[in-house]
Order: structure tokens, then sequence, then C-alpha cells
């Protein structure tokens, strides 16, 4: 007998199989259990740098934001207010970077064998999600010793309950902004590059170091606009007391979010269908 097998690729560019990402839940499990454990499988510290990474970068700011340059952190102190920013930024940066290579570093894998593209930035997202558990619950460690022994302005409030939204959005925008990238630089490989540079630059437009408040009331609606704005401001007022929490600026960034991801697995869906003949 005589059986034929015929593989046909999807009309529908808005199609997401759930049912089939559901079934190819153990290799969504393998790809983070392989990113976790191989990111610093060669280096000499190994997951001490999930640590040692944003303590560095928090001390750099404190000593030349806030001791060199003296810009404000709304009374609090220096390095919860860079730790805080510095712990939800890392998870989306990181996230978009690595998510924005997808084709280019798994072209081999795509080119051999099959199975729903889409599992590759799913289980980047969720690797960067435990890695940002960890630093997050370092982040907790300084948090608890500012606020019982020592003499701070420091206010949680019932804000801190949105937390959890704040990180799905931060997921959802890296995902859409990393897959739209991903799907260009197979024909355009100066984007990559160029997004290296955007991120920092995107990082200096978006509260981390510094507060909101520091910019005149009438140009804050242009901060605004960057959908990381509200989230990091909310992040930090909920478990800080001090900067803005907007619903309003959330709903935005919500609406934002979604709009890339639905955006992003239209492009993502019609460039994995042709993109081995341009990588």
């Amino acid at each position: 007998m005589n059986f034929q097998h015929e593989i046909k690729s999807k009309n529908n560019l808005f199609t997401i199989n759930l049912k089939e990402l559901w079934q190819y839940r153990d290799l969504i499990s393998m790809y983070v259990k392989r990113d976790i454990v191989t990111f610093y499988k060669q280096t000499i510290l190994g997951p001490l740098w999930f640590f040692i990474q944003p303590i560095l970068t928090t001390i750099m700011f404190t000593f030349v934001f806030g001791n060199l340059a003296g810009i404000s952190t709304d009374g609090l102190p220096n390095t919860l207010f860079y730790f805080a920013g510095i712990v939800i930024w890392n998870y989306f940066a990181d996230c978009l970077t690595r998510n924005s290579k997808i084709f280019i570093e798994n072209q081999g894998v795509f080119g051999k064998v099959y199975f729903p593209r889409l599992v590759i930035p799913i289980s980047i997202t969720i690797s960067n999600l435990v890695r940002f558990l960890i630093q997050f619950l370092l982040f907790l460690a300084i948090y608890f010793y500012y606020l019982f022994f020592t003499v701070s302005e420091i206010s949680p409030n019932i804000y801190i309950i949105l937390v959890p939204f704040l990180i799905l959005l931060c997921a959802g925008l890296s995902l859409g902004f990393g897959i739209i990238f991903s799907s260009l630089t197979t024909k355009y490989r100066d984007l990559s590059f160029l997004l290296q540079f955007a991120i920092q630059l995107w990082m200096y437009a978006t509260p981390v170091i510094y507060p909101l408040n520091l910019i005149s009331h009438e140009k804050q609606w242009i901060f605004l606009l960057n959908p990381m704005t509200s989230i990091i401001e909310t992040f930090k007022y909920a478990f800080l007391g001090h900067g803005q929490c907007s619903l309003l600026f959330l709903v935005y960034s919500t609406i934002v979010m979604i709009f890339l991801l639905l955006f992003g697995i239209v492009v993502f869906n019609n460039i994995e269908k042709k993109f081995i003949d341009t990588v």
C-alpha cells in the first residue's frame, strides 16, 4: 500500500492552533529547561549571574545617575528605586532581544523538522520568566530590608495585586515586538544590530532610572505613549508608593500589546512559510 502525507501551509494568517501548541507542550518544556541549563553552562559562576547582573547594573546606576548626575529618585533609596525598574525592564528587554533572533538562530531546525514555530518564542518567554522570578526574589529581599529595617518613605499599596498582570503585559509586548523583528530580519539582517541600539535608547525613554514626575506635566503624555512607561511606573508605585499609576494608560498598554501580538502573528505566519528561501 502506498501512503502519502501532504503537508499544507496555513491559509489563514491569523491562525493560532492552540490545540497543536498544547500537544507540543513537552517540546516547550524541553526548550525551557535547555535554555535555563545551558545559558550559563560554560561560565564559572553559573546561575549566580542571575543575581550578579542586576546587582552590578544597580550599583552602576546608583553611582552614575544617583551620585554623579544627582538624578532624583523621589526621596527613595537609590538602590531600591533602580532595582525596581531594572528587574522588570530586564525581563522585557531579554525576551525582546532573544525573540528577535528566532528565525536566524533556528533556521537549521526549522528547515528539517516540523513543529509549531511559535513553540520557540513561547519557550523563550517562559524561560526568561523563570530568570525574572529569581531576580524578583532578590528584589523582594532588598525591598523587605528597606521596608522593615530602615527609615524610608516606602508605602506598599493595593496595586501590588496588578503585578502578575504587569508581567503578562511585558511578556506580551516582548513577544509581539520580538516575532515582528524576527520576521523582518530574515530579509533585513541590519535590523538585528539596530534593535540592540534601539533597546538601549528605549530604556532611557522609559522611567527606569528616573521618576516620571521628573518630566514636566505638559510633556508626560509623550512618555506615556511608550507602553512600557505605565508598566514600570505602576510596578514602582505598587511597591514603593511613589510614582504614577494610571489605569487609563494601563488599558492603553494592554491594547498596544494585543495589537502587536495579533500583527506579529500575521507577519510570523506569513514569513514561516517562505523564510528558508530568504534566510
